[in-house]
């Protein structure tokens, strides 16, 4: 009976310190990140097949692809573990490369209004709207974390459950910085004084 006792005290201790909210807090954050991570693979897999379509107008800019693909590359080549999250370094890194892919399509997809065949491409037409979508399911997601973490954080620095932080390494977890935010918001400055890509002439009549 004193065991049991001591066990629901201990229980109820742990309780009242914050401790099965962190354990909560802690799998939603991971939780979230996880779609995070989710959204910006499936938007790497979308940028293959956008570089390929583009590459079909002749007359496009090759320094804004070049730029697309490189950003690519370095964002897919950062290796995510669940210990990014706790590294605010690895995790500034990861995001910083995100966000460089992010001016880098939002460029890529300014600059493709010059070009109205381009525009006139079903297939360009159709991957343009799967990458909006795939925006707004990347700032959905990105939200999400942002809020978990807040939460996760005013408990790991807050009184009495700060101690309890400590007992466990419930250290604080990074999040999307403000100054990412507005990096990814800013878009980009595209010269339009350059005219327009000249239409195809029309097919000649077939003759009789």
């Amino acid at each position: 009976m004193k065991r049991l006792i001591a066990i629901l005290a201990a229980a109820l201790a742990l309780s009242g310190c914050g401790y099965n909210d962190f354990q909560r807090l802690d799998e939603q954050s991971k939780a979230a990140w996880s779609e995070v991570l989710n959204q910006y693979q499936r938007r790497a897999d979308l940028v293959p097949n956008i570089v390929a379509t583009v590459k079909g107008e002749a007359a496009f800019e090759q320094d804004t692809l070049t730029k697309v693909v490189e950003a690519r590359a370095k964002a897919t080549s950062i290796q995510v573990t669940p210990e990014t999250l706790n590294n605010p370094e690895a995790f500034n890194k990861f995001q910083q490369a995100q966000g460089e892919l992010s001016s880098a399509l939002s460029r890529l997809m300014v600059v493709a209004e010059r070009y109205p065949q381009l525009q006139a491409n079903q297939a360009f037409r159709d991957l343009r709207v799967t990458l909006e979508g795939t925006e707004n399911r990347i700032t959905v997601a990105r939200n999400r974390y942002i809020q978990t973490v807040q939460e996760y954080n005013v408990l790991a620095r807050s009184f009495p459950t700060n101690l309890t932080a400590k007992v466990f390494s419930y250290d604080p977890k990074p999040s999307f910085t403000v100054q990412n935010e507005a990096q990814i918001s800013t878009p980009p400055t595209v010269d339009f004084s350059r005219p327009a890509a000249p239409a195809a002439p029309p097919a000649p009549a077939a003759s009789r």
